[in-house]
């Protein structure tokens, strides 16, 4: 099973599209397994986008994701990554399709409204910035064995 993290960022909260989000993501068969509110400082928001460190956008993506509260979660699921990555739709709100959350709720590529981790490693090193071991849950749930034919 994968597991991957997800951030409702400070716009979406703003805009009240949380329930939305997770909803759609939910709906995808994806399992939350951590949630939380949380005001990301600087800290944790340079070590989160370290990869575009040096970029000129960098200032203000920490800029933006410290601007705000945000929901941390992490979901889990076959192919959790690309399931949440297909389901957020391109960074690029306008080049996103319709269906996808960025496609029919975004209009801006700053302003993209969630995030999700790009691979499983990418996933592991940011779910352990956000979490720790005792705040992720593992469970079962009767529905599991009706999302992926696997475990018929």
């Amino acid at each position: 099973m994968q597991r991957t993290l997800v951030l409702i960022k400070p716009d979406a909260l703003q805009r009240g599209l949380s329930g939305e989000i997770i909803s759609r993501l939910e709906r995808r068969g994806l399992k939350i397994v951590a949630l939380k509110m949380m005001q990301v400082d600087e800290v944790l928001a340079r070590r989160h986008y370290a990869v575009h460190n040096g970029k000129s956008f960098f200032d203000e993506l920490v800029g933006f994701i410290t601007s705000s509260p945000l929901i941390a979660m992490v979901f889990e699921g076959e192919g959790a990554v690309s399931a949440v990555r297909s389901t957020m739709g391109s960074t690029n709100c306008l080049e996103s399709i319709p269906g996808t959350i960025r496609g029919d709720l975004g209009l801006d590529i700053e302003h993209n409204l969630v995030h999700g981790s790009d691979s499983e490693e990418s996933a592991a090193k940011e779910v352990s910035l956000f979490f720790t071991e005792k705040e992720l849950f593992s469970y079962p749930r009767d529905i599991d064995a009706w999302i992926t034919s696997h475990r018929r």
